[in-house]
C-alpha cells in the first residue's frame, strides 16, 4: 500500500518529501538522506546533528564554530571561498544566547532543552533521550522516525498503525485527544438504580 504524499518540500533538494522519509528539524523539512552537515556534507542522525539559524552541522563542526568565533555567527561553507579564520567574532548574532541557555521545554518531560541536546520536530522541542515512539516507547533515530500531526512514531509502528486502519485519520484523532483530554463523564450507579426502594410498612386495618 503506497503512503499518501505531502506538499512539503525538502529544504536541501527542493523535491517532495513523503511522510515515511520526512524529517523535520527547526521547522524545516528534509529527506532523511539529505539531512547532512552543511560544512563537511557528512550524513547526520538525530544524535549527531546541531543547527544554527536554519543551517545544519555535525557536532564536531558545530563545536568548532563556537570555539573559533567565541559565539554563534554563521560558519562559512568550504565551497564559499571564505576562510573560517576570516569570521568576525565580534559580529552581532541573533543567537547570542544560543549556547548559554534556552527557554524551550521538552514536549515529553517538560524540562529545559539546551541546544546541544535539542531535537526540533513538528514545532516541538525534545531532549534526544526523550525522542521516542509514542506508541511503543521505542528509541528513535533519523532512520527510524516518522511524525504525524506532532506525534512521533518509529517506522514499524507507523506502518503497522496505517495498515490496520488504511488511513492516518485515527492517528490524527489520537494525537488530538492526547493534547486535549476530556474528563470522562461519571456513569450513573446502575446497581443503585436496579435495587427497588423498600416499600413503606402499612398497618393492618
Amino acid at each position: 500500500m503506497a503512503f499518501s504524499g505531502t506538499m512539503e518540500k525538502c529544504k536541501a533538494c527542493d523535491k517532495t518529501v513523503y511522510l515515511v522519509e520526512l524529517l523535520t528539524a527547526d521547522g524545516k523539512s528534509y529527506h532523511k538522506s539529505c539531512f547532512k552537515c552543511s560544512h563537511c556534507q557528512g550524513k547526520l542522525t538525530i544524535s549527531t546533528y546541531s543547527s544554527m539559524e536554519g543551517v545544519l552541522y555535525c557536532k564536531p563542526h558545530f563545536e568548532q564554530l563556537f570555539k573559533q568565533t567565541g559565539g554563534f555567527t554563521a560558519m562559512s561553507s568550504p565551497h564559499s571561498g571564505k576562510s573560517e579564520k576570516n569570521l568576525l567574532p565580534r559580529a552581532p548574532s541573533k543567537l547570542s544566547a544560543f549556547f548559554s541557555g534556552t527557554q524551550d521545554k521538552c514536549a515529553t518531560c517538560r524540562k529545559t532543552v539546551y541546544p546541544l541536546e535539542k531535537v526540533s520536530v513538528e514545532g516541538e522541542s525534545f531532549h534526544k533521550s526523550c525522542f521516542k515512539c509514542s506508541h511503543g516507547g521505542c528509541s528513535l533515530s533519523a532512520s527510524s522516525y516518522a511524525a504525524l500531526n506532532g506525534t512521533l512514531y518509529c517506522k514499524p509502528h507507523f506502518a503497522q498503525l496505517f495498515k490496520e486502519k488504511g488511513s492516518y485519520n485515527h492517528l490524527i484523532r489520537s494525537a488530538s485527544e492526547r493534547r486535549n483530554p476530556t474528563p470522562a463523564e461519571s456513569e450513573p450507579d446502575r446497581k443503585a438504580e436496579s435495587e427497588p426502594e423498600p416499600e413503606p410498612d402499612t398497618a393492618d386495618e
